[in-house]
């Protein structure tokens, strides 16, 4: 008579085996029709799924992460369905939830392009309404390969053959009839196609690598989405459309800001405006780390593999996916994270407790061979520039360092305007390094700087690395989308494995604990989002060129100029204007560019000492002496005040 336990504590009890679709029903209707998988005691489970213990059951809805995952990866599944109807020789790979959607791998023998996607999504919608049965299947390994070679999925196949013989091989049966679907899939799915909705939409189609290794096939990726309800998909595909208007591939070049070529995959031709941003972020976060005492070093680019052997990162990383270089007999690599160098250079010379906690910061230059079809802009590149540090403690620094971290992070988001920030917290996994009072005081410490710092916190069960808890820091831009940014990680494992060690109070050699941090991520990445967030409207401290002035007429440049040359000697990036044009057509030409500060001298202005101001973003203009205007414009600088934009058509 199993005895089951809900959430809120209230408990149910039941003559004999229940599923779990059946607890939902007698909980009430509503539970039953929104529920679309179960956690029983921790362990993720279809609804249909027969309970015959006492138990701790959890419902998933849409609403809740591990819903909506599942509700993804099911639909997910009926496109693959929708696939075979259409395209019987087409063969199925992999289909798996990414953010905010899903994908599926297919071997076409037809021809298939974006304007396919309409007919597709039309049949799997007809098998939704159709609500077939979901079935998990356990099958025997030899049979289950047999099975997908029998049908010609001959991908799937391999799949099955590369798994670990002690797998467990579980298929999904979509039907009851001879003509069912099934897959390969460790689920848990939803309990029939009626429950995916009619929520979702196909997207686009890509190239894509079998198993992302360009010696193998071309497949097709269809890409899609699904959501819980009409209102939320029209959201994100609202969402989609502003970031299209937003796409920093084409706003950083239409700025001349940067390029991307194809002689350089995954790797930025910074033009002098986008490298004087770059810079400028670069020195707005050198100024941060010298208040808080960071010694800036800067390491290697080329190092022999062995430390990377060593430090456990080289198994750690896919084949292919560090560059190698080989001199002769050795392998060297083109540095893919910095850690194991700052590791080199905290062990030359003895360290006391004393020079503890030692920050160690650097925009290192790290190379990682990222597949082709994962580049995308300045958002994921093979040479990106990381804004690292690595702090070497003990133990009971921890929870003061971490708090720092934390504040500061917080500090430098809102600079940027990015107050919604929220924060991942993971903790311990079962297999894990160190003895469990250092894990208690590390997480302790994670938790009481993120409630000190007045950061909203979610747990992630059991994800921390084996070698130490982490804090990944989210932020939501302007129009909705999360952006994961920040780290804090700690260390048990690389300080001991690089042999770095300090002298404690008891005069013993002592295993330091290394915090890895970052703030931006790559300053590549961190500048795509700005671009796309200020949609290249930079708010003045940041913008490449913070002003222009120009003259009426030609007959105003001498005066022009002065003015240019007293700004630039206060420290303002200001460019004149001395072409012979309208002034209408060179404030039109200055506000596409996203200058943010026009000035204009006219005959009355010069003879006043004033100047005409017109912002980006406002039809406005104020006229001021020029002082009152050097004033003006070194506030707004040094509070890092960000830009008002009235006229959203001329900022955009």
């Amino acid at each position: 008579m199993p005895v089951i336990t809900l959430p809120d504590g209230s408990v149910k009890e039941f003559d004999g085996a229940v599923t779990g679709l059946e607890v939902a029903q007698s909980i009430g209707e509503g539970l039953a029709k929104a529920a679309l998988m179960m956690e029983v005691d921790g362990k993720e489970l279809d609804l249909t799924t027969t309970i015959t213990t006492d138990a701790n059951i959890v419902f998933h809805t849409s609403k809740t992460e591990k819903g909506l995952e599942t509700l993804r990866h099911s639909t997910a599944h009926i496109l693959a369905q929708a696939i075979k109807e259409l395209y019987p020789t087409a063969q199925i790979t992999i289909g798996p939830v990414i953010d905010n959607g899903f994908y599926y791998d297919v071997a076409f023998k037809e021809s298939v392009a974006d304007k396919d996607l309409e007919k597709i999504e039309a049949r799997m919608k007809e098998i939704v309404k159709r609500d077939l049965p979901i079935e998990r299947q356990v099958w025997n390994r030899d049979e289950a390969i047999a099975y997908f070679k029998g049908i010609g999925e001959d991908y799937k196949a391999e799949i099955i053959s590369d798994l670990p013989a002690d797998e467990t091989i579980s298929l999904y049966k979509q039907g009851t009839d001879d003509n069912a679907f099934v897959d390969l899939c460790r689920g848990p799915h939803i309990p029939s196609t009626a429950k995916a909705g009619r929520h979702f939409k196909l997207q686009h189609m890509a190239g894509a690598y079998w198993r992302g290794d360009s010696n193998n096939e071309m497949l097709t990726r269809i890409y899609g989405t699904a959501w819980g309800s009409k209102d939320e998909l029209k959201g994100y595909l609202r969402m989609l459309e502003e970031s299209a208007k937003r796409d920093h591939r084409k706003i950083g070049p239409a700025m001349g800001l940067f390029h991307l070529q194809d002689i350089a995959m995954g790797q930025v031709f910074w033009h002098q405006k986008g490298w004087q941003m770059f810079l400028t972020l670069q020195e707005y976060i050198r100024e941060k780390l010298k208040k808080h005492n960071y010694e800036e070093v800067n390491t290697p680019k080329i190092v022999d593999h062995s430390l990377y052997l060593k430090s456990g990162h080289w198994e750690k990383f896919s084949k292919g996916e560090i560059f190698e270089i080989h001199d002769g007999d050795k392998i060297m690599a083109l540095k893919p994270m910095n850690c194991p160098c700052h590791v080199q250079i905290f062990n030359q010379g003895i360290k006391s407790y004393r020079d503890l906690p030692l920050r160690m910061s650097e925009f290192g230059t790290c190379m990682r061979n990222e597949a082709h079809g994962a580049l995308h802009g300045l958002m994921r590149v093979r040479s990106m520039t990381q804004d690292d540090a690595h702090i070497f403690c003990t133990a009971n620094q921890i929870n003061s360092e971490v708090l720092m971290l934390c504040e500061l992070i917080k500090e430098i988001y809102s600079d940027f305007g990015f107050e919604d920030v929220r924060v991942k917290f993971s903790d311990r996994p079962e297999m894990r390094v160190g003895n469990d009072e250092v894990w208690d005081k590390a997480e302790a410490a994670l938790k009481e700087a993120c409630d000190a710092a007045g950061l909203e916190w979610t747990l992630n069960p059991g994800e921390g690395a084996f070698y130490g808890p982490k804090l990944e820091f989210v932020l939501k831009d302007c129009i909705g989308r999360d952006w994961q940014c920040g780290t804090i990680q700690l260390d048990f494992n690389l300080p001991d494995r690089l042999d770095a060690t300090f002298i404690n109070e008891k005069g013993e050699k002592e295993i330091p604990v290394m915090i890895h941090r970052a703030l931006l991520g790559s300053l590549e990445r961190f500048s795509g989002i700005l671009i796309e967030n200020f949609v290249g409207h930079f708010p003045l401290w940041l913008a490449p060129q913070q002003m222009v002035a120009m003259g009426i007429t030609e007959k105003q440049n001498p005066a022009v100029e002065k003015l240019v040359q007293k700004l630039q000697a206060e420290g303002f990036r200001i460019e004149g204007d001395y072409r012979n044009e309208k002034v209408s057509y060179k404030i039109r030409e200055h506000s596409v560019s996203k200058v943010p500060v026009q000035l204009v001298l006219g005959d009355r202005e010069i003879e006043n000492g004033t100047v005409t101001v017109r912002r980006l973003g406002s039809q406005k203009q104020t006229t001021m002496k020029v002082e009152e205007l050097i004033a003006a414009m070194h506030e707004e600088v040094r509070t890092k005040a960000l830009p008002v934009v009235e006229n959203q058509e001329e900022a955009a």
